[in-house]
């Protein structure tokens, strides 16, 4: 059996390479299709062995997959972008599949595609996606949509025509992925790309669910609730016929314009959350319900409930920082200062650099009267804050001196 490599790349050159290296020992082939690269995107790529075909830009991603996908040769097809990495222990395990090997308890003749999970680098809420990314090389399973394309849609068409095939999640994070990291985003313009694509397909298609839920998350990022919520609203109106997946991204999306555009009535968000975290999606995949909807709680007052939303979000991500670093500020709401400073220091082990967590540190250190291990807690958060916001350097610098801490002390502790 043998495996392609499906991509789709424009002025890619600084990515690219890392890209392709992270799957050369995996792939049998390489098919790139260049939509119109000014950089050095194609001699990357056929440095790296690629069969490189050109393709017009027509505003529509799938069209362009779907190139890349009539040049295949392969048993399976792996698409991934320029901007991600494959990590390398899920590697091994498509290298088996690739063998015949089983997926788990499925045999390999039964797996029809692989679900793989990404890490969205610089997303620290919900950091987590999930998308199909390998599957069969056969001729009914074709992408989707002009932006945020899958072939999902395929896949259900063949799921019903044969009960046999079957869709694999991957529980390993299969993918590392730059291309959401804000700074990304608006230097690349994918805001300005991304809302006019969608929103010409649904002047055609005004009951996508699915294509209304991406849209509304691009509103949310761009301060837009209001414009959001009547997308969300369009989508719930035909629940019963989303995804399971989606169903949770919708009412996960919703809660968040809740929040933003009735900030004075909490249970309208309060009930989205809810919604969503009862779907039947995985863990990881609510990372961004449990931390805002823990939040939410806490600026309610109801510390216990939060708490419990942040240990549930943990539980699901013990790695997350933001996790820890919330859990920390509720517990020290609650007065649980041992509890908050655990916390603190936890998110702290994980992201060095916190610079919310080392300031709340110092001031719970501050109340149980640790003035020397409070003073460093103080000095290293101004520090970092220094780097990127002096102003709030400053500010808490003189903050902690009407705690009653003299300058000179705070100047003169010992950097952690």
């Amino acid at each position: 059996m043998t495996l392609s490599l499906c991509m789709i790349v424009k002025d890619e050159a600084a990515t690219l390479g890392q890209a392709l290296a992270s799957v050369k020992d995996v792939v049998s082939e390489i098919i790139v299709v260049d939509t119109g690269s000014a950089d050095d995107t194609v001699a990357i790529a056929q440095a790296h062995g690629a069969q490189v075909h050109t393709f017009p830009w027509v505003n529509d991603f799938a069209a362009a997959r779907n190139v890349s996908l009539a040049h295949a040769t392969g048993d399976w097809v792996l698409v991934i972008d320029a901007d991600e990495v494959l990590q390398p222990e899920v590697a091994t395990l498509l290298k088996a599949l690739d063998q015949g090997q089983p997926l788990g308890n499925i045999p390999a003749e039964n797996v029809l595609a692989v679900n793989l999970l990404r890490l969205e680098l610089g997303a620290p809420q919900a950091p987590y996606t999930l998308i199909t990314r390998l599957f069969r090389r056969l001729p009914d399973i074709t992408f989707h949509r002009p932006y945020h394309e899958t072939v999902d849609d395929s896949i259900t068409a063949l799921q019903a025509q044969n009960p046999d095939w079957q869709v694999v999640t991957l529980s390993t994070v299969a993918l590392h992925h730059t291309g959401y990291d804000p700074a990304v985003v608006v230097q690349r313009g994918k805001f300005d790309l991304a809302q006019q694509v969608m929103e010409a397909y649904l002047a055609d298609h005004p009951q996508d669910g699915y294509l209304l839920n991406k849209l509304a998350a691009l509103y949310l990022e761009s301060g837009k609730p209001e414009q959001a919520t009547d997308l969300l609203n369009r989508a719930l109106a035909s629940l019963d016929t989303l995804d399971t997946l989606t169903r949770y991204e919708v009412l996960y999306h919703r809660a968040l314009a809740q929040e933003d555009s009735h900030p004075g009535q909490p249970d309208l968000a309060a009930a989205d959350y809810e919604a969503a975290l009862a779907q039947d999606v995985p863990a990881i995949l609510k990372l961004g319900a449990w931390i805002n909807y823990g939040s939410l709680k806490k600026a309610q007052g109801d510390l216990l409930a939060a708490v419990n939303l942040f240990e549930q979000a943990i539980a699901a991500a013990p790695t997350l920082a933001i996790a820890h670093y919330n859990l920390g500020t509720a517990q020290r709401a609650r007065g649980y200062l041992d509890e908050a400073i655990a916390a603190y220091r936890q998110a702290i082990a994980l992201q060095p650099n916190y610079a919310e967590a080392h300031q709340n540190l110092g001031v719970a250190l501050f109340k149980l009267g640790q003035l020397p291990e409070a003073l460093n807690a103080f000095n290293r958060a101004i520090h970092i804050y220094g780097t990127y916001a002096p102003e709030t350097a400053q500010g808490l610098r003189q903050g902690v001196q009407q705690l009653g801490i003299p300058l000179d002390l705070l100047a003169g502790a010992q950097l952690i």
